[in-house]
């Protein structure tokens, strides 16, 4: 699993507003059995658009989601799967997202 790449989410139950799960953990911690992910969530399903900072919006496979920075959490590796493709395109956005939510700016 690499840094910025993008999985399936693998919940039944949420897969339909949030369809895949951003892995934004550094490769050099890939020996640890869990991956912190941030949901992508379909634009209709944000809860909350109104820090574009905080929640960015990537286009993946032509489709555009929303980068739900403050609802990233960790994840077992062995349930995240295979990677579908990746996001290093949105890197710079990202990583000021996550510097915004634990630093304030």
């Amino acid at each position: 699993m690499a840094q910025f790449s993008v999985h399936a989410n693998p919940n039944a139950r949420s897969k339909g507003e949030v369809p895949y799960l951003l892995d934004v953990q550094s490769d050099l911690m890939s020996l640890l059995a869990t991956r912190v992910v941030v949901p992508l969530y379909r634009p209709e399903g944000a809860r909350s658009q109104a820090l574009t900072r905080l929640t960015p919006e990537v286009r993946f496979q032509g489709m555009p989601l929303i980068a739900m920075v403050p609802e990233m959490a960790g994840i077992r590796g062995r349930d995240l799967g295979a990677a579908v493709g990746e996001l290093a395109s949105a890197r710079k956005e990202i990583l000021q997202a996550i510097d915004l939510l634990l630093t304030g700016f």
